[in-house]
């Protein structure tokens, strides 16, 4: 997408895992997607800022309050935001029920979509066992994965100034790991589970920073992703199809493309003198 082409026009938006705080969160992929982004509805499913990293030391780049003044302008043009806290930012459980700025807070959600189904909204901590029953555990993987992150950055880095797009070292690992392969099966089914007892038709989630759609039995399992690795977001179209977006290859390719586009006509072009 082009920086002169339409906004992107959706009914519904769910983000989550954009960990404002830290090195690793990609912020300037993420105004570049409120940008061109025009919703009725956006949630913020949880660990949009990292407290845990935050207690441990500030550091807050100019970027990453854009992003905070992005969503609170969605809120003030009439968007519907809804925040869903997770882990990292469970501070703002103390404030649920609470409407600021035009944003409200809650423990989950159940939304509706166009064409009538009902989805639970959830940021999925309370469904990972190593959250809540050893959190000392959970803070030294959050470090582990944090220089992982810190690595994805800096290959990032070298790859686009060779021109070429963007690619998750961190996911990649991921999917290597047999043990890490079977946590986020047996999340996943957890998620739905609950899905299934509230007696909705599927469940929208984050926190593994594993976009994912596909049905869990009579349950339709969505995960939205994250901005610090995949840089994705789920949409609703106003038909009521859910859709996931992965903005940082749709940015990386067509940034590719555009500068190809431009070198091929340069060398199209007439030579004159």
């Amino acid at each position: 997408m082009d920086d002169g082409e339409a906004q992107l026009r959706v009914r519904s938006v769910f983000i989550s895992d954009v960990h404002l705080g830290t090195r690793g969160c990609q912020a300037e992929l993420l105004l570049d997607f409120i940008r061109h982004l025009s919703c009725d509805k956006l949630y913020l499913v949880g660990d949009i800022l990292d407290g845990w990293k935050l207690r441990g030391g500030w550091w807050w780049p100019q970027t990453h309050n854009d992003v905070v003044q992005k969503l609170l302008r969605l809120a003030r043009k009439g968007v519907e935001v809804v925040y869903v806290p997770g882990n990292h930012d469970e501070v703002v459980r103390g404030f649920l029920g609470v409407h600021f700025g035009g944003v409200v807070v809650a423990r989950d959600w159940i939304h509706v979509t166009a064409d009538g189904r009902r989805f639970l909204v959830t940021h999925g901590d309370e469904f990972d066992g190593v959250v809540q029953y050893a959190k000392w555990l959970a803070i030294l993987g959050d470090w582990a994965y944090r220089t992982v992150l810190l690595v994805n950055t800096l290959l990032n880095h070298v790859r686009r100034r060779l021109g070429f797009g963007y690619w998750s070292f961190s996911a990649y690992l991921k999917v290597k790991v047999k043990n890490a392969l079977q946590f986020v099966e047996n999340y996943e089914i957890a998620v739905a589970d609950e899905a299934r007892r509230r007696g909705v038709d599927g469940v929208i989630c984050g926190h593994i920073h594993k976009a994912e759609m596909r049905p869990i039995g009579d349950i339709l399992y969505v995960n939205d992703g994250d901005w610090v690795e995949s840089c994705t977001a789920l949409v609703e179209h106003f038909d009521g199809r859910l859709e996931i977006m992965e903005w940082a290859k749709l940015r990386s390719w067509s940034m590719i493309a555009r500068t190809r586009e431009l070198a091929r006509v340069e060398l199209e072009e007439p030579q004159t003198g």
